[in-house]
């Protein structure tokens, strides 16, 4: 059989110790031998209302969070932010050469039209005119081909990209960085 003890304290404390075990669902000697299992092992003091050591550990955790972040920046953030530059830049530099194939086609179109209304026999002019008309559309629909595989690569590497989670390792990371720039290099 256990030993009961007593303790004495005012009416007070008393409504406060009932409040607490009302909202825990405890009876109060329960509650009572869970408090004092709890400053025991975690020997806090129970005037210390601040709690320092709660104070540090959070300090130090959102310390740890804060590093955690700076290094996806540095790791992965910014090598995408370049790489999304430089894959932006190109494609800009393929639409400057396609609107100069466009103009182009245009003079050619214009000169056919020429040669047409003058209504001499220019036969082999046309046909070698036939022939940059064919290369001019291959060329057109190349850049459509080109254009639809580059979003269908970049549309892949966001999903891959969004898909990563903060415990995602480095070492995926950079294979889809790897998988992007050699599909990118085989357009």
């Amino acid at each position: 059989m256990e030993t009961l003890r007593t303790i004495k304290y005012n009416t007070q404390t008393a409504i406060k110790m009932d409040k607490i075990a009302q909202k825990l669902g405890r009876p109060n000697r329960l509650v009572f031998a869970q408090m004092v299992d709890y400053f025991f092992r975690s020997k806090k003091d129970p005037l210390d209302i601040n709690d320092e050591l709660l104070k540090n550990t959070l300090l130090r955790q959102h310390k740890d969070y804060i590093g955690f972040i700076k290094t996806q920046e540095n790791d992965l953030l910014i090598p995408i932010k370049r790489e999304v530059d430089r894959m932006t830049g190109n494609h800009r530099d393929i639409n400057n050469l396609l609107r100069e194939l466009d103009k182009k086609n245009i003079t050619l179109v214009n000169g056919q039209g020429e040669i047409l209304s003058a209504g001499k026999n220019y036969s082999s002019r046309l046909s070698n005119t036939d022939e940059i008309l064919k290369n001019i559309m291959v060329k057109l629909s190349t850049r459509e081909q080109l254009k639809k595989q580059f979003h269908y690569i970049l549309g892949t590497y966001i999903k891959s990209r969004d898909a990563f989670s903060m415990m995602t390792s480095a070492k995926e990371k950079e294979e889809l960085i790897r998988i992007t720039r050699n599909q990118i290099d085989l357009l």
